[in-house]
């Protein structure tokens, strides 16, 4: 035999890390609400009418129907009068015209605001 036949075995060591948690601190959290004036705001977007009377004395053969002209709404309003024979007059016709407004505002409201603390709590 020579010396390269005998063969002697070595036992090998590993490391190996392991992790643990350790609590080094802790913190506390709490909140607090607040109120707070404040103005909301807003664009009112409404409609108010204008009428008018446009008187004509008119004398006419039918009664008229209720038209409109772009805005304008014209309601015709007719009388019948007793002469020696009986004849529609438009006596007058009544105008509705739509006339878009705009309003800012401002109303007061409450609003409420949340704040928190952290603290830090040492061991």
């Amino acid at each position: 035999m020579s010396i390269d036949d005998h063969k002697i075995e070595i036992v090998e060591e590993t490391a190996s890390i392991d992790k643990e948690r350790v609590v080094t601190g802790r913190i506390r959290v709490t909140t607090s609400s607040t109120t707070v004036n404040d103005l909301a705001e807003a664009t009112l977007d409404g409609m108010r009418v204008e009428v008018t009377r446009e008187r004509l004395d008119r004398e006419i053969t039918s009664i008229p129907e209720t038209r409109v002209e772009g805005d304008l709404t014209i309601i015709p309003v007719v009388e019948e009068i007793v002469v020696v024979e009986k004849r529609l007059v438009l006596v007058e016709e009544i105008r509705i015209r739509k006339i878009a407004t705009t309003e800012e505002v401002a109303v007061p409201v409450k609003l409420r605001k949340q704040t928190a603390t952290i603290e830090r709590l040492d061991e």
